[in-house]
């Protein structure tokens, strides 16, 4: 007799398959990372593999650069561009039902000694994560496996970024796994979905808030006296996910998203996200892979 499918089973099988597409789309980014290549070209051609794929969009794709550490999403008209020894963090998700793949990779624009170890500290201490994840352990073992790999090495990890609990149109869902060893008693359980993510840096292993990117998420319920039709929008087809006001400016009367957006910032019903600079100005590298928790666990964005 055949087992049916339970609600776990089907949302573990839509993980697995915004993976694979996540997977697939990281394969395209080489390609893009190269001198003279505009952010928000790489980022419009990752996000738009993902949609050919079938996929969704978990949340911008980010396009952080030296000392951005995260969270730098390309705004509409944006003319930035990659320059000969840059470190670029390519940051993205793919969802499908809800169920998100969050995945993040590294690269130094043409050779650079100090890109190239802080971005295999980063997949060091990755696979070190990755090699510390069963079901019961502590999120400070994980912490503790990717600080060790990563100061092994001569650099820092990034203390104030970390892992997290992944759930359906959650993509931080209340447990965070640290990237240095703490005091934190959480244990993780079978079936739970996370995103590793070490951050190697050779400054002093720490960010602080930027200037505003142009990412939101709805925050609170709330109506607005102008753009309703673009808050009704957001609710439909992005839900709890973040959001780029560059993809609000493509469909919309740009200035219209801009008062929009300052009217629901200012009730609180959005929540704006800045750009995580590292606080001495050094460099930094990313990388992440999104786990299924098993005794062996499953890499799905591999």
């Amino acid at each position: 007799m055949v087992r049916e499918m339970t609600m776990e089973d089907k949302q573990q099988d839509d993980f697995r398959k915004a993976g694979k597409i996540a997977a697939k789309a990281r394969e395209i980014i080489p390609a893009l990372i190269k001198p003279g290549a505009l952010y928000v070209e790489i980022a419009d051609k990752v996000e738009q593999k993902i949609i050919e794929l079938g996929g969704r969009l978990g949340f911008p794709c980010n396009i952080s650069v030296n000392n951005v550490a995260a969270h730098h999403v390309p705004l509409y008209g944006e003319t930035l561009a990659l320059k000969e020894g840059d470190l670029v963090k390519v940051d993205f998700g793919a969802h499908i039902n809800g169920a998100i793949a969050d995945t993040a990779v590294s690269f130094s624009v043409g050779k650079n000694e100090l890109n190239e170890k802080l971005i295999a500290a980063s997949e060091a201490a990755l696979n070190a994560a990755i090699a510390a994840v069963h079901p019961g352990v502590k999120v400070s073992e994980i912490g503790a496996a990717v600080e060790k790999e990563i100061m092994r090495r001569g650099f820092l990890p990034i203390k104030n970024l970390c892992g997290h609990l992944i759930e359906i149109y959650n993509l931080h869902a209340g447990i965070s796994i640290p990237n240095y060893n703490t005091k934190a008693q959480a244990v993780l359980e079978e079936g739970m979905v996370i995103a590793l993510e070490p951050f190697a840096t050779n400054g002093n292993g720490a960010v602080s808030e930027g200037a505003e990117v142009g990412v939101y998420r709805i925050d609170n319920e709330g109506t607005v006296r102008l753009g309703k039709e673009i808050l009704n929008f957001i609710i439909s087809e992005y839900q709890t996910l973040p959001f780029a006001k560059r993809w609000l400016m493509k469909k919309f009367n740009p200035l219209k998203v801009n008062l929009f957006l300052k009217e629901a910032c200012a009730k609180g019903i959005l929540h704006e996200y800045n750009a995580l600079l590292e606080r001495k100005g050094a460099k930094v590298a990313q990388s992440e892979h999104t786990l299924i928790i098993k005794e062996k666990s499953e890499i799905i964005t591999k």
